[in-house]
């Protein structure tokens, strides 16, 4: 009997000692391993540390492993409320994947082809005419599409619709249209964008613009029920993403990340609240699909999470591994030169509602990114990206104005992925 004790013994202490060195070697393979999350550690509260960020936090996990936290300064700094885990932040842009998802779903279920007409399910966008300038009058000039808007256009930016203030003519008329109007809801919108001539032929340029918002009343209009419910019945509740929302009660309200401008170096003005968070502390008829939720690290982590797994998360499958795929592959033809400020995110191409790295860096100002990653960011300078190759997922939080993509994107996948080495010639 004692032998036999003592054999039990000597099974579990080698057990013991086999699963210690298997997390150990899991440990040692991880690309985020001590090193590197001091990087980012050094990285991050330097830029509390110089004036240039209130409060920053990210979030990043690697093969399923939670392999990186830290949360530097104060998401108040004028009240000494610090930037936490569970701060509510405004992610903007962020919010396009989470409606691409939606949308997607409803491809799935073969409700609809990318290379569709629009104007199939929304008649809205029927016989559209493309701006051509302004005659001698200053008056409008058109001409006929040269084919539909199709749903892949606004699922990767070259539906045409106009996005900016100078364009002579065209930019008054989209003012006085306001189809941003947080007053209106998605139907509204969409007859009002769809009044507006489109500023160039469907299919020849990459310009960000209101695609996503007609995304979202796509979903509606083909569901036939508000996108609202849509979005959070087919992907925000089964993630169990309960922070992720348009309106932010009151009673959560002393989690939201006050917003900051960034006016000169080490130098930062609070935005009143009221204004900051006008969109999320009020109810409004207007449901966007490009901009409006809100989220935490851990809500908008679960997102991610959910496509480097390739549609699932944690059992419940929201996308299949095919769609997933089809999202983050590239949809920009050679044929689409004129990309406005897109490369400025480094040697990418567009997929639907992602940007999409189809080439390594090429220089030491260029982003860092690997080849295959698809991420995007939010106007308040919050950045994620999904990296299949090494199985990461990266949140980075902040709220601050202008955008910040050179300084602070950068140095902060610098720090995960090391500085870019030019390759030295074997010649």
């Amino acid at each position: 009997m004692k032998k036999l004790f003592l054999y039990a013994c000597a099974i579990a202490i080698f057990s013991s000692s086999c699963d210690k060195k298997q997390t150990e070697d899991s440990t040692e393979t991880l690309l985020v391993n001590d090193q590197v999350r001091a990087r980012i550690d050094s990285t991050l509260s330097s830029f509390v540390e110089s004036g240039n960020l209130a409060g920053v936090s990210a979030l990043i996990f690697e093969k399923d492993q939670e392999v990186y936290y830290n949360a530097f300064g104060y998401a108040d700094r004028e009240n000494q409320v610090k930037m936490d885990r569970n701060t509510i932040v405004q992610i903007y842009s962020m919010t396009k994947p989470i409606t691409g998802t939606a949308l997607m779903t409803l491809y799935e279920e073969g409700k609809f082809q990318l290379d569709d007409p629009l104007s199939k399910y929304a008649p809205e966008f029927a016989e559209m005419k493309v701006y051509d300038g302004v005659d001698e009058n200053g008056e409008i000039k058109l001409v006929d599409a040269e084919r539909p808007v199709t749903i892949r256009d606004i699922t990767r930016h070259t539906a045409g619709f106009p996005n900016r203030a100078d364009i002579p003519g065209l930019s008054e008329l989209l003012a006085e249209k306001d189809p941003r109007s947080f007053e209106i809801d998605l139907n509204e919108m969409a007859k009002r964008i769809g009044e507006v001539p489109l500023w160039f032929q469907p299919g020849t340029q990459w310009e960000y613009g209101q695609s996503v918002d007609v995304q979202a009343f796509l979903v509606e209009r083909i569901a036939g029920i508000p996108y609202k419910e849509y979005v959070q019945t087919h992907v925000l509740d089964p993630l169990k993403m309960s922070e992720t929302r348009y309106f932010v009660p009151e009673s959560d309200r002393a989690r939201m990340s006050a917003s900051y401008r960034r006016t000169g170096e080490g130098q930062l003005e609070q935005l009143p609240n009221e204004e900051a968070h006008r969109f999320n502390i009020n109810e409004w008829p207007l449901t966007p699909g490009g901009f409006g939720f809100t989220s935490t690290l851990d809500d908008y982590m679960t997102f991610a999470r959910m496509l480097v797994n390739k549609g699932e998360f944690d059992g419940v499958r929201v996308l299949k591994p095919e769609t997933v795929e089809l999202m983050s592959t590239n949809q920009l033809p050679d044929s689409v030169t004129e990309r406005s400020w897109l490369p400025s995110k480094g040697n990418v191409g567009f997929g639907i509602d992602f940007a999409v790295r189809v080439a390594q860096p090429t220089s030491a100002e260029e982003v860092n990114g690997i080849v295959g990653e698809f991420f995007w960011d939010g106007a308040a300078s919050t950045l994620f990206w999904v990296d299949p190759v090494n199985e990461i997922t990266a949140v980075l939080f902040v709220q601050l104005y202008p955008y910040d993509q050179i300084k602070l994107h950068k140095k902060f996948k610098d720090a995960v992925y090391g500085k870019y080495q030019p390759a030295v010639s074997k010649n």
